[in-house]
């Protein structure tokens, strides 16, 4: 069974902000594959699967950002996932809008949902789908700014990136490599 977190923050607030790609993605994904209805459990919101033969998990913590590792430990214990099997989308504000980068392991590079699952499992050998939202102006700070809403133009890349996004986590449903091909327009 596969684990594929989606990060983000709860509530209507900062439904559809720069940090809240992972939650989109995911959404992408159930609309694309048939998935169970979204529960409350392990402090966010579960929607399992099975596709191809392949069960999955899919969790969007409903923690904010930064406490993001509780939601995903829980429910990465619960059902006795390994490290490995466990794919996290995220945004990333050191790529360009649009963006993707798929690594099997790592570092939190500032962000602090990485961060969180990083420190409360001790460990970093999981795979994750880093998804470019571009950097603030020179004036906003960063914190404003992954809150806040994108651009019409940064929003198309970005929703472009998240609908490449819905193959690459059906190959890590079906163990298939992820290989992302970086597009002119990303």
């Amino acid at each position: 069974m596969k684990l594929i977190v989606g990060l983000g923050n709860p509530g209507d607030r900062y439904q559809n902000t720069l940090h809240n790609v992972g939650f989109q993605a995911l959404d992408s994904l159930s609309a694309s594959i048939s998935t169970d209805r979204w529960s409350s459990r392990f402090k966010g919101l579960v929607s399992r699967g099975t596709f191809q033969d392949f069960g999955f998990v899919l969790l969007k913590p409903q923690t904010f950002m930064n406490v993001s590792g509780e939601s995903v430990l829980a429910c990465q214990q619960f059902y006795k996932i390994p490290t490995s099997d466990i794919l996290v989308i995220s945004d990333d504000i050191d790529r360009p809008a649009g963006q993707l980068r798929y690594r099997t392991s790592g570092g939190h590079g500032g962000h602090n949902g990485l961060r969180s699952i990083i420190q409360l499992f001790g460990a970093n050998d999981f795979h994750r789908i880093k998804i470019g939202i571009g950097r603030p102006n020179g004036r906003q700070k960063v914190a404003d700014y992954v809150l806040s809403k994108p651009t019409q133009e940064v929003a198309s890349l970005i929703e472009q990136a998240i609908q490449q996004t819905v193959e690459y986590q059906m190959d890590f449903i079906r163990n298939r490599t992820i290989q992302i091909q970086q597009t002119d327009s990303c």
